[in-house]
């Protein structure tokens, strides 16, 4: 409860319920007379420094090529297909993959953002699709924010309390990559981590600001955050907690979703990259570059974010739901979240020019456990 209140998640067997464990990678769920036991496995190995690379060797070129061998993969398993494009330079090598491996038919969904962003990046997904001649949809994210009336949030459909902030927006994408008939939906996840500079062989996750309405029970079990964590996986941590977040929603609809980017190959292959190659994903941008891609899809100068989006659902439909909670509480009442530093989040929220996007974990988790009730 801690670790989900004040943003500090980790990878771990535990969950918010008592009697209910996740299955982390590689870990085994033993099940006998005396009851459940998860054994983690060994730590997983990875290339604690970047290789040399060979006179005359293309990396773009080889990663051409692995992305799209990965990718080709589930041709064997799915004809029809999504790929989740953000207009990132992340997506878009995932899209280039996707169309090169042939499918027989390849669709493009995503969330499209408010304001100038959203014009930037409707200009970038355009680009994408109509140069690869793909069906796209685009949704806007404005009309989906945190808690708006007819999501998953505000009608207390039973729903995972940790579950990510952009939910109801994605369950709007999630539904018309269903509708469209997708098995299999890529999508970008883990760019970030595959091009990050530092070591794979740590679990921690950077600290957070503190959050002020912590309740007393919650800051005592500060200390114990980092206790039962799963060992390093092969896969960066953040990117399988993100998928814990995202992909369960898609598999009870019937789609697998599909990170290519964090394949074991690829995890190794950029691992061993040296990083002027990673820094500022070049390597990524230069691909696109040499599909035929504008420059402003390539290295967009203002990439997309949420944050506009959790501001809008906050501002509208989640301090309502603060003055809910000041009256009646299970996270103030379980002690885990202080009711007189909340009232002061909620005061200050009103007058501040930016809700504290900090309160839009605390509201998510007392709705989500409301919905369970």
């Amino acid at each position: 409860m801690t670790r989900t209140l004040n943003r500090q998640h980790r990878y771990s067997a535990d969950t918010l319920f008592a009697g209910v464990y996740r299955l982390t990678e590689r870990a085994t769920a033993v099940y006998t007379a005396a009851g459940l036991v998860i054994v983690y496995p060994e730590a997983a190995q990875h290339v604690l420094e970047p290789r040399r690379l060979r006179a005359g060797v293309d990396p773009v070129s080889a990663f051409d090529a692995l992305l799209t061998e990965v990718v080709a993969e589930w041709c064997a398993t799915a004809s029809r297909v999504g790929v989740e494009v953000s207009g990132g330079a992340d997506s878009g090598n995932v899209t280039l993959s996707t169309t090169a491996a042939g499918f027989v038919r390849v669709d493009t969904f995503g969330l499209l953002m408010g304001g100038r962003i959203g014009l930037l990046q409707q200009e970038r997904r355009r680009a994408l699709v109509d140069h690869l001649g793909l069906r796209d949809t685009a949704v806007p994210a404005m009309r989906h924010p945190p808690f708006v009336p007819g999501g998953v949030r505000e009608r207390r459909l039973p729903h995972d309390p940790a579950g990510a902030f952009y939910q109801e927006a994605f369950d709007v994408v999630r539904s018309h990559v269903a509708a469209r008939g997708c098995e299999v939906i890529f999508t970008g996840g883990g760019g970030d981590e595959v091009n990050a500079h530092h070591s794979r062989t740590s679990a921690e996750l950077p600290l957070s600001e503190p959050v002020p309405w912590l309740g007393e029970k919650a800051t005592e079990a500060l200390a114990r955050v980092d206790e039962n964590l799963a060992p390093v996986p092969v896969l960066p941590v953040p990117t399988l907690m993100a998928f814990g977040l995202h992909n369960p929603a898609y598999l009870r609809l019937g789609v697998w979703p599909v990170a290519p980017l964090v394949h074991p190959r690829v995890v190794r292959f950029m691992e061993q990259l040296p990083h002027q190659h990673k820094r500022g994903k070049m390597m990524f941008r230069d691909r696109l570059r040499r599909a035929g891609l504008p420059e402003f899809v390539a290295a967009p100068t203002e990439p997309e974010n949420f944050l506009a989006v959790m501001e809008s659902g906050l501002r509208a439909y989640g301090l309502p739901l603060l003055d809910d909670m000041l009256r009646e509480s299970r996270l103030i009442d379980l002690g885990y979240v202080d009711p007189d530093g909340l009232a002061m989040a909620r005061d200050h929220a009103e007058r501040a020019p930016v809700v504290p996007d900090l309160l839009c974990d605390t509201l998510a988790l007392e709705v989500g456990l409301r919905s369970l009730e």
